[in-house]
């Protein structure tokens, strides 16, 4: 009797870098790869084979990637690992060029690629010549059902579309990600059904820009015939409709579910519809992340973003107004081609006067393939830099004084993390899981996943400390 060799399975490194949306399709990949029967390691040095799922929206993003690479590279050269697969958004921005630019990789993977992952992995196994897997035809809508979370298991991601129709001038999505593709309900809701049978009782809702989910499903008119502009929302969004409003009051009922954040709002799909539904709901929590950019109309023009500085001052009160414990957080460029100290005045003392809850700040950087890159009057990289410490330092104050509002309030937490001393950390319904602030909780009695009711004690820099009741 012959005695047969057991091969042994091959085992697989994987880096997650880059944005939510980048986040569940490495959950998509890590499932693929686990039900091929593929082990999957934590420790880069003894796998067979590192997949890198990168982020090239912008140059630090690049960098990083590109960084991760070139370690994963390192280790195959010292003789350890033996193949390098590069996937998702670098590979889509750069194509066979990530060849030249990152040495040693064994195969590159499109985003169109991405469920074929496991397939891959055993092929680059066996083969000797480097391999790119493009995808050029039209992206379809992703089914992110069957997912190997990243995240804690009691929250999650839902990604609701892909994809960007709208062209602002410093923007490389829409060249790596294709046009705006809403993923049809059914299909979300099913999605979110299986999230939470798995014990998820927040949904983070995400795309790149949430507010316009349905419009290209046309299951609304794109306006109104007599667009209803009594209102600064109504006006800014002229009389605009989505199905974003029907999709929430759908997750709504799912029973075990608790908490539904909603991020990537683009201003002009929160409309006054979609105020009045998150104002009636008892799960979809009052915070609202609506990246701005800018708030001076002429780099908001040069910007192709189709709004003003004064349709977002009336937004921000509208939404103040309606929904009085509303969380804000916003993002920000500074140093756009073309930005004078008075334009960037401008938007700091806006950002005085709006103190949004959260901020976060990047400096512009040039593109390739972006309008914006060719623009003249470039910011040199130190006023940039400048610019944006300013802008920090500014909204550190109105963060901390706001916090220090907080100190003998009474919040709900969700409990997110406990360590062996009784030591937890979790967030009120005002802080975004990976992006914001953390509630420091001490003598913590509860789980990860329970909600527990708090009071704030103190304060330390950005995160609250509390006490459970």
């Amino acid at each position: 009797m012959t005695e047969k060799t057991i091969q042994k399975p091959v085992t697989v490194a994987f880096i997650a870098l880059g944005c939510p949306k980048n986040i569940v399709d490495s959950e998509r990949m890590l499932a693929e790869i686990a039900k091929a029967g593929l082990l999957i390691t934590a420790e880069l040095e003894n796998a067979d084979v590192v997949v890198i799922n990168t982020c090239g929206f912008i140059a630090p993003a690049k960098a990083e990637a590109l960084e991760a690479i070139k370690q994963a590279v390192d280790c195959k050269r010292n003789g350890n690992v033996k193949k390098v697969i590069a996937a998702g958004c670098l590979p889509e921005r750069l194509g066979t060029q990530l060849f030249n630019q990152a040495d040693g990789i064994d195969a590159i993977v499109g985003l169109g690629q991405r469920d074929a992952i496991a397939r891959i992995i055993k092929k680059t196994v066996r083969s000797k010549q480097p391999i790119a897997y493009l995808d050029q035809s039209p992206h379809a809508v992703s089914d992110d059902r069957a997912r190997l979370l990243i995240t804690p298991r009691h929250w999650a991601y839902l990604r609701i579309s892909d994809g960007c129709d709208h062209r602002c001038s410093f923007c490389t999505v829409p060249a790596i990600r294709g046009p705006f593709r809403s993923k049809p309900q059914e299909l979300i809701l099913a999605e979110a059904a299986e999230l939470v049978a798995a014990g998820v009782v927040e949904l983070n809702v995400i795309a790149q820009d949430t507010t316009n989910y349905g419009r290209d499903l046309k299951i609304y008119p794109i306006r109104n015939k007599t667009p209803d502009t009594s209102s600064p929302s109504a006006r800014l969004s002229n009389g605009v409709k989505n199905d974003l409003s029907k999709l929430l009051k759908e997750l709504e009922k799912i029973p075990p579910l608790k908490w539904i954040r909603l991020m990537y709002s683009y201003p002009t799909g929160i409309n006054d519809e979609l105020i009045e539904t998150i104002a009636a709901s008892k799960k979809i929590v009052n915070y609202i992340d609506m990246p701005i950019q800018h708030i001076n109309n002429k780099i908001l023009k040069y910007m192709r973003r189709p709004y003003t500085g004064q349709h977002i001052c009336s937004l921000i009160e509208n939404l103040r107004i309606n929904l009085p414990d509303i969380v804000l957080r916003t993002t920000l460029i500074v140093g756009f081609p073309g930005e004078t100290d008075r334009q960037f005045n401008e938007l700091l003392e806006f950002i005085k006067s709006a103190k949004f809850d959260a901020l976060g700040c990047f400096r512009y950087y040039p593109e390739s393939g972006t309008k914006a890159a060719k623009m003249p009057r470039q910011v040199p990289e130190q006023i940039k830099q400048q610019r944006l410490e300013e802008l920090m330092l500014t909204q550190q104050k109105i963060a901390f004084a706001k916090n220090f509002e907080h100190i003998g309030t009474k919040l709900t937490c969700i409990v997110d993390s406990v360590d062996n001393k009784g030591m937890a950390q979790g967030r009120f319904y005002g802080q975004a899981p990976d992006i914001d602030s953390i509630c420091i909780i001490k003598n913590c009695s509860a789980k990860p996943g329970q909600f527990i009711d708090m009071k704030v004690i103190d304060t330390k820099d950005y995160d609250l400390i509390v006490k459970q009741i």
